[in-house]
């Protein structure tokens, strides 16, 4: 059986920007990421403060950028969050305002089909049509490759971090 490009659309995820009623969904999402990279993402702690951030915070200066289960049921196969974060000016960036993103997911029955690139560039044209001139992130290995291909490099300085609360 041949299948005409119009029938695969059918077949595919649709990517667009999330909405609060898909909460539920991107919190799911965010925790097979999180728990990845061995962080506990089961606590009703974690949870209640996600999706609290994001009703309050989509749309002001947050976008998550999903993509929709093909049959139509609300349910979601991947999703990739970003946020502006407002510094002080530097020389090189006056606005002071820096894109990070903060996490990409993708449930494991749907990767690699081009999901996480297709949410990447939406995210990367959100943060362009907002005059964000540096996007941020912290790459798993996985992910790297995907990161590097889009552009993303390792800037001048290296990143450190120092944890000032014990949360386990």
């Amino acid at each position: 059986m041949i299948m005409h490009a119009r029938d695969m659309t059918a077949h595919r995820p649709r990517i667009r920007y999330a909405t609060t009623q898909d909460t539920s969904e991107i919190i799911r999402l965010a925790s097979l990421m999180y728990e990845s990279i061995d962080l506990d993402a089961s606590t009703r702690a974690w949870r209640e403060a996600a999706r609290s951030a994001i009703t309050e915070r989509l749309g002001d200066g947050l976008a998550i950028v999903v993509a929709e289960h093909p049959s139509g049921s609300g349910s979601l196969v991947a999703s990739g969050a970003g946020s502006i974060c407002t510094r002080l000016p530097g020389p090189a960036n006056l606005s002071a305002r820096v894109g990070y993103i903060q996490w990409v997911a993708t449930d494991p029955e749907w990767r690699k089909q081009g999901l996480a690139r297709q949410i990447l560039t939406t995210l990367l044209d959100w943060y362009r049509n907002e005059g964000i001139i540096r996007v941020e992130l912290h790459a798993t290995t996985d992910g790297e490759p995907l990161y590097r291909s889009l552009g993303f490099g390792e800037g001048n300085y290296p990143g450190m971090r120092i944890s000032l609360h014990d949360t386990g």
